[in-house]
C-alpha cells in the first residue's frame, strides 16, 4: 500500500538470514511460477513511470473515489505492515523470493502492533496503568497533543511500537496509537467482565483485538476493494478455515501460507495510486500535503517524528463515523495508473535514487522477474486488457502484448471499474491471499470458530468496521 520504500541495498541470502523460529517470520515465494519473467529494459519503465502522476494542481476532485473513505489507503498499509517486511531485497538486482525472509508472519496476528508480547518487549507496555487491573497488559501511550495522542515515544522521539515503519507517516502513525488504545479499552472490558489479570488478561484481550480485526480486513477494508462477490466465492458467511483453502484457486503452499511477490511487489501496491494530493486532519490544522523535503513539521505528513501540539486527527475526515459525516470525510483516490504528485519525489528520509515511487514499483517488479499482467490473466482465464486499454505499447514495442503486472492491476482497475475497486485479476489476487492468510492461521477466527462475529459493546447495530473499532477506542 503507500510507501513503504526505504531500507534497500543489503546483502540477501536465505543462507544468511536463517529464521530464529519459524513461528515468527516465513518466506517470501510465487504464486504463478511457471509462468515466464516479463523484464522489460529499465529505460522503459523509467519512461512507464513518467507518465504514472496525476498533475500538481487543478481539479484534482475528478480522481476521488466516492466509494472509499481516505483512510483505507492507510489501513491497508497497516495490514501490509502486519503480514510482510523484507528489509533486504535490492532494485537492481534479480531477486530470488524463495531466498529471502518475511519478518514478520505472515498472519493477521498484529505482531507489528504486539512486537513479542509484555515478556520480551516490556517497554511497549504499561507497567503503573492508573487501572491497577491492566499492570504489564496494556500499551503506553504517547503524549496529549491536546486533541488526540501521540505513538509513546523515547527522548529521541523514535516510536516505541512493534514495528518502526509505521511511524513513516503521520495518518499510519495515529492509526497505530488509535489501535494501541483499543486494546487497552479491550483489555480493560475484559478485566471487567472476566476478572483475569496478568498474562491471563494480556492473553485473551489480544485474542479478542485479532479476531476483530481479522473481521474488518474481511468485511470492511477486502470487501470494498475487490466486491462482496468476490469475497463470497472464496469466504461465504460462516466458512471454516478448510472451506476456504478448498476455494482457492491460484494461492497454495505446503506447510504454511508464504507471501506471493505477485502480491506483495504489483498487486497490493494497487493501494499507492489512492493516496491523495493533501488531507485535512482535524478541524484546527489547515490542509496538509503527504510528503515534502520540507523539515518544518508542520507543513507535511511526514513521518518518524513527534506529532505536533493540535495535530490529532478528527477520523470523521477519514472514515464514515456516522450521520452528518460526508461533508467533512474525504475519500481516497481511484484505483487507476495515476499516482498524487507528491509521490513522483518521495522525501529523502524515505528514498533516495530513484525517488519516484512510479519507479521504484515498476524496477522492483523487473527485479523479481514478475509474469507480465496479460500472462497472469490468461491463466487465471481472464481475457486479457487489450494494448490499446492499457496504452504503453507506443511508449516502447517491449510492451506489445505484455505489460508489468503492477501497472496492469492499476489500470484493469481504472477500464473495468472506473477505479472504484480492482478488476478481476488484481482483485482475485489480493483475495486469494489476504483469505489464504487467514485460512492458513491455526489461530484465527475461521480456524478456531468459524461462525464467530463481533458483538456488542464493540458491534453497532450488527456492524464492526473501522469507524465502531474507532469510535470504541477514543470513546
Amino acid at each position: 500500500m503507500a510507501s513503504h520504500v526505504h531500507r534497500h541495498g543489503a546483502e540477501v541470502r536465505g543462507a544468511q538470514l536463517a529464521p530464529d523460529s519459524p513461528f515468527f517470520e516465513g518466506r517470501f515465494g510465487r504464486m504463478f511460477q511457471h509462468l515466464p519473467r516479463f523484464r522489460p529494459s529499465e529505460k522503459s519503465l523509467r519512461d512507464v513511470a513518467g507518465h504514472m502522476f496525476e498533475p500538481k494542481t487543478g481539479n484534482l476532485a475528478r480522481f476521488e473515489n466516492p466509494d472509499v473513505p481516505a483512510g483505507y489507503t492507510y489501513l491497508g498499509q497497516f495490514i501490509d505492515h502486519d503480514i510482510t517486511f523484507d528489509p533486504a531485497s535490492s532494485l537492481q538486482r534479480r531477486d530470488d523470493p524463495d531466498a529471502l525472509i518475511n519478518f514478520r508472519t505472515p498472519r493477521y496476528d498484529l505482531d507489528s502492533l504486539y512486537g513479542r508480547g509484555p515478556g520480551d518487549d516490556p517497554f511497549m507496555y504499561d507497567q503503573d496503568p492508573a487501572d491497577a487491573r491492566l499492570q504489564g497488559a496494556a500499551f503506553l501511550i504517547g503524549r496529549d497533543v491536546g486533541n488526540g495522542r501521540d505513538l509513546p515515544r523515547n527522548q529521541q522521539d523514535r516510536a516505541l511500537i512493534g514495528d518502526p515503519r509505521n511511524d513513516e507517516n503521520l495518518i499510519v502513525s495515529q492509526l497505530q496509537s488509535t489501535t494501541l488504545r483499543f486494546h487497552n479499552k479491550v483489555a480493560a472490558h475484559v478485566a471487567g467482565e472476566s476478572g483475569l489479570r496478568g498474562g491471563d488478561l494480556f492473553a485473551e484481550a489480544q485474542k479478542n483485538v485479532r479476531w476483530m480485526y481479522q473481521w474488518v480486513v474481511v468485511n470492511d477494508f477486502l470487501r470494498r476493494m475487490v466486491g462482496d462477490q468476490a469475497v463470497d466465492a472464496i469466504m461465504p458467511a460462516g466458512a471454516s478455515s478448510q472451506t476456504i483453502i478448498s476455494n482457492l484457486d491460484f494461492f497454495h503452499w505446503q506447510d504454511q501460507p508464504f507471501i506471493p511477490v505477485e502480491f506483495s511487489v504489483a498487486a497490493y501496491r494497487f493501494g499507492h495510486s489512492m493516496v491523495r494530493f493533501d488531507y485535512q486532519i482535524n478541524d484546527v490544522i489547515p490542509i496538509v500535503p503527504i510528503f515534502s523535503d520540507s523539515t518544518n513539521p508542520l507543513v507535511n505528513l511526514n513521518g518518524f517524528r513527534k506529532l505536533p501540539q493540535d495535530w490529532g486527527f478528527d477520523w470523521r475526515f477519514f472514515f464514515q463515523m456516522g450521520t452528518g459525516t460526508a461533508s467533512r470525510m474525504q475519500h481516497a483516490h481511484r484505483i487507476d495508473s495515476k499516482l498524487a504528485a507528491p509521490l513522483k519525489q518521495l522525501p529523502r528520509t524515505v528514498a533516495m535514487h530513484p525517488r519516484s515511487l512510479a519507479e521504484r514499483n515498476l524496477l522492483r517488479g523487473r527485479a523479481f522477474g514478475l509474469p507480465s499482467g496479460q500472462a497472469v490473466a490468461s491463466h487465471m482465464g481472464v481475457p486479457p486488457l487489450s494494448d490499446a486499454d492499457l496504452g504503453i505499447a507506443s511508449v516502447s514495442s517491449e510492451f506489445a502484448g505484455n505489460a508489468p503486472l503492477w501497472f496492469y492491476v492499476l489500470k484493469e482497475a481504472e477500464k473495468k471499474n472506473a477505479g472504484r475497486k480492482l478488476g478481476p485479476v488484481g482483485g482475485r489476487i489480493v483475495a486469494e491471499v489476504l483469505l489464504g492468510l487467514l485460512a492458513g492461521d491455526p489461530q484465527s477466527f475461521p480456524s478456531i470458530q468459524p461462525g464467530w462475529h463481533p458483538k456488542p459493546p464493540f458491534s453497532k447495530q450488527g456492524k464492526f468496521r473501522m469507524p465502531e473499532l474507532v469510535r470504541f477506542a477514543i470513546s
